[in-house]
């Protein structure tokens, strides 16, 4: 079992596959030209394998595979089948464009729940934004999908000066489709320009909602990190991951393994152990990741105020999101 110092079991861990993508979404990665890790530097197959065994060995319960984009990685079939052996919940997080191309892996991994990143549903907005065009694609595989019987989660970073105009439409698609959307507050990273005036709090966007909506309320469950809502009537549902306005770091059970196999105990979080060196050089990893959890910050890292809107981005010493993993 996982416990840091504050009493939090951590069982649930978050493996980034690469730190490639074939979107270049700018709120997650430097707008500069990006140089990607050699291979060397990224863990394998099999090391990946090797390093989720011991984290099973511990206690960890659910896996989350990501990126950058994870489905671009060549092994990602395999790394997800000797996952899906493991006997723990299997999820991941992808930009959707190529699920089409694993339909019938991730049905034999036993994965029942897929998370689709999504911040428009304007195609020439998604152009922009990702600098692809590919919306139809994604939001074709979106629905291939729900009809092969998978809950899709839509995660949308709510960035300001759109958000306000498109909220109402992603809640309106919750009507006849049942897909659960959630409203990501725009959060700090290296390269992100981020400054606290374009965070869109979820008390704001849910005010937008109810200018067209009646909304109720849902019960949120333990370690849930979005608060729920839905539409009286409506199939689908929508949340509020409200990381910069009301924290959920008391209820914190993750962890995150970077695809150059460093352990981060916490997503703001600049202390690293480095796992993959440990392994390749025939150390024990356990010590490492045990030393990690009881480092762990009460809230946010210990890198910033808990009112974000002290938060001074030229202070945090983090990477870019592309290279945490999602």
């Amino acid at each position: 079992m996982l416990k840091d110092s504050f009493g939090r079991i951590h069982d649930y861990l978050r493996i980034s596959l690469t730190d490639n993508c074939n979107f270049r979404c700018s709120y997650c990665m430097p707008v500069e030209e990006m140089e990607w890790m050699p291979q060397s530097k990224l863990m394998s197959k099999e090391e990946i394998l090797k390093l989720a065994e011991t984290f099973v060995s511990l206690g960890v319960k659910k896996i989350r595979l990501t990126g950058g984009e994870p489905l671009v990685r060549k092994e990602f079939p395999e790394i997800l089948a000797g996952i899906a052996k493991m006997n723990v919940e299997t999820t991941i997080t992808t930009n959707g464009v190529l699920i089409h191309k694993h339909i019938q892996g991730l049905k034999d991994a036993g994965v029942r729940s897929v998370n689709v990143s999504l911040d428009t549903l304007n195609r020439e907005k998604f152009q922009k934004l990702t600098r692809r065009d590919q919306f139809d694609q994604v939001w074709n595989n979106i629905l291939l999908l729900l009809q092969e019987g998978f809950r899709v989660k839509v995660n949308a970073v709510a960035l300001h000066g759109m958000i306000e105009e498109e909220i109402c439409d992603f809640v309106r698609i919750t009507e006849k489709l049942p897909l659960h959307i959630r409203f990501i507050e725009f959060m700090p990273f290296s390269g992100n320009h981020w400054n606290s005036q374009k965070v869109v709090t979820a008390a704001q966007m849910l005010e937008l909602v109810k200018t067209e909506f009646d909304v109720t309320k849902l019960e949120d469950q333990k370690h849930d990190t979005a608060k729920k809502y839905q539409v009286p009537g409506f199939v689908g549902t929508f949340a509020f991951i409200t990381t910069m306005s009301e924290h959920f770091c008391g209820d914190c059970n993750r962890l995150r393994l970077t695809a150059d196999g460093k352990i981060k105990n916490c997503l703001f979080g600049k202390e690293e152990l480095d796992l993959l060196a440990a392994l390749r050089s025939g150390q024990e990893v356990i010590p490492l990741i045990e030393k990690s959890v009881a480092r762990k910050h009460a809230a946010l890292g210990g890198q910033f105020s808990q009112d974000y809107l002290k938060a001074d981005p030229d202070k945090i010493d983090n990477r870019s999101m592309i290279t945490i993993g999602g």
